[in-house]
């Protein structure tokens, strides 16, 4: 049954993303059309042209809407002094933007690694990825410090893609990957020896 669009050109947008990715997971990116796209919609393919030209397009626009948030978390971040307090709001606000379209972008390259790796959005969302984990501990760190990190945020992009088997409510997959990421923060504070003093 198609999903009839309207509205304003951003819920248009948002609406042709939302069913392109379903229909990517249903049977993956290569073997998905704009056409099987424009019908799943219930338009015309002049009508999906005329916001999306190619499915590159389509992924393009969610990677540049996901790493232009991104930017923002990692500007704001650098700004803060480095506290305990302050690592844990950047994982939470990370986590807050795990629920939206960074999620469904997480899933997208979770499933799709392949063409993930010839996308060269797929390469700036790498190095934003390695930027937000630099503002947690970075090369000053002891090793141990800088992997915590890395892995706290890996933590929140894991549970999306792997809780799909699980029988648990979106909200008890945010919270319980928070906690786990926080953990894994709390136990780089605790390590004094060789620690770079907290701002």
């Amino acid at each position: 049954m198609g999903v009839m669009m309207g509205g304003r050109r951003g819920d248009t947008r948002e609406q042709i993303r939302r069913v392109a990715l379903e229909l990517f997971a249903e049977q993956g990116y290569e073997k998905t059309s704009l056409r099987e796209i424009a019908e799943r919609l219930g338009v015309t393919k002049a009508a999906l042209y005329y916001h999306f030209k190619t499915k590159e397009d389509i992924i393009a626009s969610l990677f540049e809407e996901v790493g232009e948030r991104m930017d923002e978390l990692v500007t704001w971040a650098k700004s803060q002094p480095m506290t305990r307090e302050h690592r844990i709001e950047v994982l939470e606000r990370y986590a807050e933007m795990m629920r939206g379209p960074a999620g469904d972008l997480m899933r997208f390259m979770s499933q799709n690694q392949q063409e993930v790796r010839d996308l060269k959005p797929g390469e700036d969302a790498r190095a934003r990825f390695r930027s937000l984990a630099r503002v947690l501990a970075d090369d000053r760190d002891p090793v141990v410090d800088q992997l915590r990190a890395r892995l706290s945020i890996m933590s929140l992009h894991m549970s999306v893609f792997l809780t799909n088997d699980m029988d648990i409510s979106d909200d008890q997959r945010h919270e319980a990957a928070l906690e786990i990421a926080m953990e894994l923060i709390d136990g780089s504070r605790s390590r004094a020896p060789g620690r770079r003093p907290a701002n």
